[in-house]
C-alpha cells in the first residue's frame, strides 16, 4: 500500500477531511457575520442543548448589546448593495499587495502545495485572490475590519478542528476567535464575576491569571494538588464548607479555573478519571469550568532515564496514534454546556500570532462576541490569513495533527534531557521533582527546612536568596510563590518553575548546572559528595 493510500485511509477513519457544507460566496466578504453552526459537519440533532447561564452572567455582560455598526454589516450580503454606511476602506489604500510564506515542517505529504519533487511551495496571498478564484480568503478581506468572532474562512477550520478533537456532546456549542488565552480569561472573568467574588483553581496556578483578576476585585482560592493536579476531595471540601462571612461576605464560588494538561506551573496532567471526578463535582455544585488548555497537544510519554539520540520513537508517529493517546478534554465530556474551553496557537505554532479560540454554549459565545466587537475585535487579519494558508489550504487537518505529533515528541525529548540534567547537577538531599507530564515546564521542590538559616529566615526569604544567587550565577528561574493562588505571603513551601522550551539543549544543561551550584552555595553543600 502506498503512503498516499495509507494516509487517505487514516483521514477517512478519523474524519480529517470533513465533508463541508455548501457556503454562499458572500460569506467570504469583508466583515461577514458567521457562526460555527454554519460550518459544523457532524450531526447535532441527537444531542441535548446546553443549560442557560443567566444566573451567573455579570451585569456588565448582560448589558452588552454588541456593535450596532457591525450588526449592520449583514446587509452587505444583499446582491447589488452599495455601502456608504460602514467605515470599511477600499483595499486600494492598503500598502500591502501580496504576501509569501515559506513553511518548514514535517507532514508535507498531506500538503496541497507540494511540487513533484517534494519541496514545499511558497504560500502566497494577494488582494485579488477571491475575485480571480484562487482562494476564498485574501488580503483585501484580511486587512480590513472583521467581526469580533474573526473571519468566516478561518472560523470554519476552527469549528472542524473542534469537532475532530473534542466533538462536544451537546448540540448548541459554538466557537469564536480570541486574541489569546490571557485575553480570553480577562473577558470571561468580566463576563461572570463581580468584585468580591472568588475563583477556584489549583493551589499553584498561572500567575497572570491571578494578576488579571486582582484589579477586578476578584480573588483566587487554591485547591490542594497532587501529581495529577487538583484533588477532588479538596475541591468538594472547599465548596461544602464555604463560609461567606470568612470571605468578606462573598458568594460561594461558581467558577473553576483549570489548566488540566501540562499545568502551569507544575507540569501536572489530570487523568481521565480525575477529570470525570471534577466534572461530577462541577455538576453537583453548579460550577462553570474555565478550561485553559494551551498545552493539550504537548502530552508526553512517561519519563525514561535511558538516553535517546533524538525525538524519533518517543511517542505517537501519526495523527491516529496522537488522537488515541490524548486524555479527553473537559469539553469532550461536557453534556451540560458548563465548560468554557480556551485554546491557543501560542504554544504549538507561535505566541506572536496572538490567535486562539473559545468553545462554549451559544449563549456564552454570543455574550463574548458582543464584548469583543467593542473591545479587542477579531485577531489581526495577517495572523488569520497566515494560519488559514498554513492550516486550511496547506496542511489540512491531518497535516496539522502531524505537526502536533512532531512538536509533542520534540518537547518530550527536551523534557527528558532536562530531567537527566537535574539528575546530574541538582543536590538530591534538598531537591526533588516529578517529571512533567505535559507542557513546557519542570517544577522543582526545594526542602527549605534544611537551609542553615531556616530557624531565623522564612520560606519566602530563603526562596528569594536562592533566586538571587541563581541570577548571579547566570541562571534565571521563576519562584514558586509567584504562582500561589491565595497570595505568596501565606505560602510556606519553596518551589521553582523551569522551562525546557526557551533555550538550546546545551544552554539548558548549563543553566541547570548553574542553578545546582547556587543551591549548593546557599545550603553550604559545596564539600558534600552527592
Amino acid at each position: 500500500m502506498s503512503t498516499r493510500q495509507a494516509s487517505s485511509e487514516v483521514d477517512e477513519l478519523l474524519n480529517l477531511q470533513p465533508k463541508r457544507k455548501a457556503v454562499d460566496p458572500s460569506q467570504w466578504a469583508v466583515a461577514a457575520p458567521c457562526t460555527s453552526e454554519q460550518f459544523k459537519t457532524r450531526r447535532q440533532q441527537d444531542k441535548p442543548t446546553a443549560r442557560e447561564w443567566n444566573h451567573y452572567l455579570s451585569s456588565e455582560s448582560t448589558s452588552r448589546t454588541g456593535s450596532t455598526l457591525k450588526n449592520a454589516f449583514k446587509h452587505l450580503k444583499t446582491p447589488g448593495m452599495i455601502s456608504l454606511g460602514g467605515g470599511l476602506p477600499l483595499s486600494d489604500y492598503f500598502p500591502f499587495e501580496s504576501l509569501s510564506l515559506t513553511v518548514s515542517s514535517p507532514g508535507k505529504q498531506n500538503s496541497k502545495t507540494v511540487d513533484l519533487n517534494g519541496a514545499n511551495a511558497p504560500l502566497n496571498a494577494s488582494k485579488g485572490d477571491i475575485t480571480q478564484g484562487r482562494s476564498i480568503y485574501d488580503l483585501s478581506v484580511a486587512l480590513n475590519y472583521s467581526q469580533g468572532s474573526g473571519s468566516a474562512q478561518f472560523l470554519r477550520w476552527i469549528t472542524e478542528h473542534s469537532e475532530i478533537v473534542h466533538d462536544p456532546p451537546y448540540a448548541d456549542w459554538q466557537c469564536t476567535m480570541t486574541v489569546g488565552n490571557t485575553s480570553a480569561l480577562d473577558m470571561a472573568l468580566r463576563m461572570f464575576t463581580q468584585p468580591g467574588d472568588y475563583v477556584l483553581s489549583d493551589e499553584y496556578t498561572f500567575a497572570s491569571a491571578i494578576e488579571t483578576a486582582k484589579p477586578m476585585g476578584v480573588k483566587f482560592t487554591g485547591v490542594k494538588m497532587d501529581n495529577e493536579g487538583m484533588l477532588p476531595d479538596s475541591l468538594s471540601q472547599i465548596l461544602e464548607e464555604w463560609d461567606p462571612k470568612a470571605h468578606g461576605n462573598s458568594r460561594k464560588p461558581f467558577l473553576l479555573y483549570s489548566i488540566p494538561t501540562g499545568q502551569n506551573p507544575t507540569g501536572a496532567t489530570q487523568s481521565l478519571e480525575r477529570r470525570r471526578d471534577i466534572y461530577r463535582i462541577a455538576q453537583e455544585h453548579d460550577l462553570i469550568i474555565l478550561e485553559d488548555d494551551p498545552y493539550y497537544f504537548l502530552q508526553m510519554n512517561a519519563y525514561s532515564p535511558a538516553k535517546t539520540q533524538g525525538p524519533t520513537g518517543l511517542g505517537p508517529q501519526s495523527p491516529a496514534e496522537l488522537l488515541k493517546v490524548l486524555v479527553p478534554s473537559y469539553l469532550s465530556m461536557d453534556t451540560d454546556g458548563r465548560v468554557v474551553r480556551m485554546d491557543s496557537f501560542s504554544k504549538v505554532v507561535s505566541p506572536g500570532v496572538r490567535l486562539g479560540w473559545l468553545t462554549a454554549p451559544q449563549q456564552v459565545i454570543e455574550q463574548y462576541k458582543n464584548h469583543a466587537d467593542v473591545s479587542t475585535q477579531g485577531p489581526g487579519g495577517l495572523s488569520q490569513l497566515a494560519l488559514f494558508k498554513l492550516l486550511d489550504e496547506h496542511w489540512g487537518h491531518a497535516g496539522y495533527l502531524e505537526w502536533l505529533t512532531h512538536i509533542r515528541n520534540e518537547y518530550t525529548y527536551r523534557r527528558d534531557f532536562m530531567i537527566r540534567a537535574c539528575e546530574r547537577y541538582l543536590p538530591r538531599t534538598i531537591t526533588s521533582w516529578e517529571p512533567a507530564q505535559a507542557g513546557m515546564f519542570q517544577w522543582l521542590a526545594v526542602d527549605w527546612t534544611k537551609h542553615p538559616n531556616a530557624k531565623i529566615k522564612s520560606a519566602r526569604q530563603i526562596e528569594e536568596d536562592i533566586w538571587l544567587k541563581a541570577i548571579s550565577n547566570g541562571a534565571l528561574v521563576a519562584c514558586g510563590s509567584w504562582f500561589w493562588a491565595t497570595g505568596d505571603s501565606t505560602c510556606n513551601e519553596v518551589f521553582y518553575r523551569t522551562t525546557f522550551a526557551a533555550a538550546s539543549l546545551e544552554q539548558i544543561e548549563q543553566a541547570v548546572m548553574r542553578f545546582g551550584e547556587a543551591l549548593k552555595i546557599c545550603f553550604r553543600l559545596l564539600d558534600t559528595v552527592e
